[in-house]
């Protein structure tokens, strides 16, 4: 493998998390190595190409704030346009120059005596003072086990992992789960496919989206008045935070209007008192994603559409069977989702005694405020544990912790920054406790939940968040 390739700081990822961070480091003057395992960047909006994938978080809040974008094409951005803003983005910062490609991280071991973190790739090895986990909580699809999948003759293939030569154009197309995925493909193929029958485990609730494209006029106003578009991304910021959130965290009066616009827009749009039932949940609003769409209960009210509602019972060699039923198909679509537990999923991390974050999470994974865990010296994680957002941009909380990783940085200077035991301990007790008390802990089974625990996601509001990375608790760090 050779020497190892001396570094500052290594991150590891390159989507809107590594990206940010990168940014920030470089403008800081340090020293920064990007690994990434693949071609180019862009995380996420890299890898989702399926048909009508977009963002369910508004394009103008959905940036950066230091790096804005009057050019959004419309108010919820689609895949190809947020995957060149984030190409252009790196460019534009001298990201791509510090990047290296075609480099999957399989380990990285911390060694105690150089007080410094080892990470190995396929071909590589890297030696840093301090590393970066900006792996992003959506990037490892989920594929179900059903029965005699082998026997089928069809395609079959993961909403991630788009088969983009296959021409749905008249085809009998079955499409396993409905939720955010599945939401935004369905509309599509529902236009293209012969027959399309969508399999749903659990129906969810779907606010309308309100997307439209934005004018030129509105365009050159954003770029020539930064004020007003600074204003515009403020108040879409705060539709989430006094909107949204409220319903989560319990608001009855938020929850039963949020419930009544998503039961409106059912009514609306599907006759069928049977179907409308069967797209209606019988949880809380929030417990599950709250999803956006204008398109959705249209695509599913069109005669060419069917909902089966019944467990999957095997695939056979001509397609699904239900119920009993077997229906036909030429292609097979898993919007499943993705498999977000257990974190530091294919990377073996192993810190101060050789103790793995496997062993160390063996009950979920917890983190202070989502970036530092105990018995990991210089380690940070970005969008960590119990950082995931219900409600807003994700990129609002990332940029906050970038600030945070920094500040910690510099304070280690040529040694290290850790947190302590203790105040991890106490930071998670606290924050299992309020989210017990939320929409989120009242189902037993969403990729929010870790062994009965909820791993992902953040107990507040964003603004709290950001306000707790930007006053730094010191005693709660062991700088040396």
């Amino acid at each position: 493998m050779g020497a190892p390739v001396r570094a500052g700081t290594v991150v590891v990822g390159t989507g809107f998390g590594g990206l940010c961070m990168g940014s920030r480091l470089a403008r800081a003057g340090r020293d920064v190595t990007l690994l990434e395992k693949a071609d180019g960047v862009g995380g996420t909006w890299r890898e989702n190409t399926y048909p009508g994938a977009e963002c369910d978080v508004p394009s103008a809040l959905y940036s950066y704030s230091f790096a804005p974008n009057p050019t959004w094409d419309f108010k919820w951005a689609k895949q190809p346009q947020i995957l060149d803003y984030l190409r252009r983005f790196a460019d534009a910062e001298g990201l791509t120059a510090r990047t290296r490609f075609g480099q999957g991280v399989r380990r990285a071991t911390w060694d105690e005596a150089a007080r410094r973190w080892r990470v190995e790739t396929q071909d590589t090895s890297y030696d840093c003072q301090h590393l970066v986990l900006a792996l992003g909580q959506l990037h490892h699809p989920l594929e179900p086990e059903i029965e005699g999948r082998d026997a089928y003759r069809g395609r079959a293939f993961h909403s991630a992992r788009w088969d983009h030569g296959f021409d749905s154009s008249g085809k009998r197309v079955g499409v396993v789960g409905s939720a955010a995925s599945a939401v935004q493909l369905i509309p599509e193929l529902a236009e293209a496919a012969s027959r399309l029958t969508v399999y749903q485990r659990s129906p969810n609730w779907i606010l309308p989206k309100g997307d439209r494209p934005y004018t030129r006029a509105e365009k050159a106003l954003g770029a020539r008045v930064p004020a007003l578009a600074r204003a515009y991304r403020a108040g879409l910021w705060a539709v989430g935070e006094h909107g949204l959130w409220p319903m989560i965290r319990g608001d009855r009066a938020r929850a039963a209007i949020g419930e009544a616009l998503c039961r409106r827009a059912i009514a609306r749009h599907v006759d069928d008192p049977g179907l409308r039932a069967a797209l209606t949940p019988d949880y809380p609003i929030g417990a599950k994603r709250i999803l956006l769409s204008d398109r959705y209960y249209p695509a599913l009210a069109r005669p060419n559409v069917e909902l089966v509602t019944v467990p999957i019972e095997r695939m056979t060699g001509a397609g699904l069977v239900a119920g009993g039923t077997e229906r036909a198909h030429d292609a097979v679509v898993l919007a499943t989702g993705f498999r977000t537990n257990p974190f530091v999923q294919g990377i073996e991390v192993a810190g101060q005694g050789g103790r793995t974050l496997q062993e160390h999470w063996r009950e979920g994974a917890h983190a202070y405020l989502g970036m530092q865990t105990a018995g990991y010296p210089n380690l940070f994680f970005l969008y960590g544990p119990n950082t995931n957002t219900g409600h807003t941009s994700i990129v609002y909380k990332l940029e906050a912790q970038a600030g945070l990783v920094v500040a910690l940085m510099e304070a280690a200077g040529e040694g290290t920054v850790a947190v302590r035991p203790e105040a991890e301990a106490a930071f998670n007790e606290e924050v299992q406790a309020r989210l017990s008390r939320l929409a989120w802990s009242r189902v037993e089974q969403s990729w929010y939940k870790d062994r009965g625990r909820v791993t992902n996601n953040w107990p507040g509001g964003s603004r709290e968040y950001r306000e707790r990375c930007e006053r730094v608790r010191w005693g709660d760090f062991v700088v040396g």
